[in-house]
């Protein structure tokens, strides 16, 4: 896939990094000289662009309208708006990942500006942090199509209306799915005659419109 990555900092090389290991076109697009100076050497096979990102001739350079993927991973959220938006809107990307610095902007970065979907670390370290020391609540974890799904993890605790009970006679929501079962440092994949255990931690994907439907029937 040709991928494109607006911000050269210790997030957008990292991810660079992972995806040319796998064989895709990636390009990087950095208004700093001395960080496209000190890095365009030492990742191989990935091709540096110093300029701004949000300037149409710099995406056009990058050759925005050929990329499968634009990832706007800067330390500025103004910026990753713009990006997203031009992207998406005068490049037509079919997928566009945006990174949240501040929680409080998380609310902008939906399809009104282009954003397929954002990443908020903050939130994202919140969530990991209350999936280890929450029992029995539900904890999104991701963000997606603009905050219209969402990845959710839920430990079943005692008074669970879904404990002892097969998935398919809960009765979830048509626009929910439930993805995978964690119990016992194992991996359960998911049928409809999997019976739920105390103790599973159960990771599930809904939408906006069924999330307290989910809610109540995993946490009662």
């Amino acid at each position: 896939m040709n991928i494109v990555i607006a911000g050269g900092g210790s997030v957008g090389r990292f991810i660079a990094e992972q995806l040319v290991s796998t064989g895709h076109l990636i390009t990087i697009i950095d208004g700093d000289a001395d960080v496209v100076a000190r890095h365009h050497e030492t990742l191989e096979n990935v091709t540096w662009i110093k300029g701004d990102a949000c300037d149409m001739d710099i995406l056009r350079q990058a050759g925005l309208e050929r990329a499968d993927v634009m990832a706007s991973v800067t330390g500025d959220d103004e910026d990753n708006l713009v990006v997203s938006l031009l992207a998406k809107q005068e490049f037509a990307v079919p997928r566009v990942v945006a990174r949240v610095n501040n929680p409080k902007n998380e609310w902008m970065f939906n399809e009104t500006w282009g954003v397929d979907v954002s990443v908020s670390t903050p939130h994202l370290i919140t969530g990991l942090v209350q999936e280890a020391v929450s029992v029995g609540s539900f904890v999104r974890l991701l963000s997606f199509e603009g905050g219209r799904a969402k990845l959710a993890e839920v430990t079943l605790a005692e008074g669970s209306p879904a404990a002892d009970k097969e998935i398919a006679e809960l009765g979830f929501p048509r626009d929910t799915t439930v993805v995978a079962i964690l119990r016992e440092e194992k991996v359960v994949v998911p049928r409809g005659d999997t019976i739920l255990r105390l103790g599973d931690e159960v990771l599930v994907l809904v939408t906006s419109e069924s999330e307290d439907a989910v809610r109540a029937l995993l946490v009662g």
